[in-house]
């Protein structure tokens, strides 16, 4: 049986991630003088990247001026993206959207949610040429908090008519991509392995299937 929603995540998922994302976290949080080491970066992977600024800057005391500082370093870490993939190359994963595509003609709506604000989304979604692809595509700002919270799952559930959450897959790369549609009790969390995490990352995350790479989706939903 097909879902009757699939949700991607977007960069590692859907966009390959040549380390643009990890670079701009050490320019910018290193600029402002934000403590981190690279195992604070990784189990972040998938966040929203508002709420990681402020937790980091916030050690061991949040306050309003670490949000301050957050929010200058946040700015600083948006612009450096956003010259990276305005001048940069920008590469699907391969399958992905091929994959995207079978499901849509399938009569299975689509959704491409992300970490991302919503300028760097549409900005990636255009250079992709996508912005006919997706049924919804989902920011940041489009949700109350990010992954591991379920709230993105049940607003494109929402905004698509969907009511049946055991119908609806959850697609990505990282534990807290596994963690959100576990939460959201979906009734496929699809981990895949093009991403930011190996198989003993993900496997550790609560999941239904564990996947090369987006290409081999359609094959799940054949078998």
């Amino acid at each position: 049986m097909l879902p009757e929603l699939v949700i991607f995540d977007f960069a590692g998922t859907m966009l390959l991630d040549d380390g643009a994302v990890l670079a701009a976290y050490r320019e910018a949080l290193g600029a402002h003088r934000i403590a981190f080491t690279e195992a604070d970066l990784a189990a972040r992977r998938g966040a929203v990247k508002r709420a990681v600024f402020r937790e980091l800057a916030g050690r061991p005391t949040q306050t309003p001026a670490t949000d301050e500082l957050a929010e200058r370093a946040l700015a600083d870490f948006e612009a450096v993206l956003r010259r990276e993939y305005t001048s940069g190359e920008v590469v699907p994963i391969e399958g992905a959207e091929s994959s995207a595509r079978w499901l849509a003609e399938r009569g299975v709506k689509i959704t491409l949610s992300s970490g991302f604000d919503r300028g760097l989304v549409d900005l990636l979604v255009e250079r992709l040429g996508w912005g006919r692809l997706f049924d919804r595509v989902l920011a940041a700002e489009d949700a109350p908090a990010g992954r591991p919270a379920p709230y993105l799952i049940y607003r494109a559930m929402i905004e698509l008519g969907v009511h049946d959450v055991a119908r609806v897959a959850v697609v990505g790369d990282t534990p807290l991509d596994l963690e959100a549609g576990s939460n959201a009790g979906a009734g496929w969390v699809i981990g895949v392995l093009s991403g930011a995490h190996g198989v003993e990352t993900l496997g550790a995350a609560r999941h239904t299937h564990l996947l090369p790479s987006l290409a081999t989706l359609p094959a799940l939903f054949e078998a």
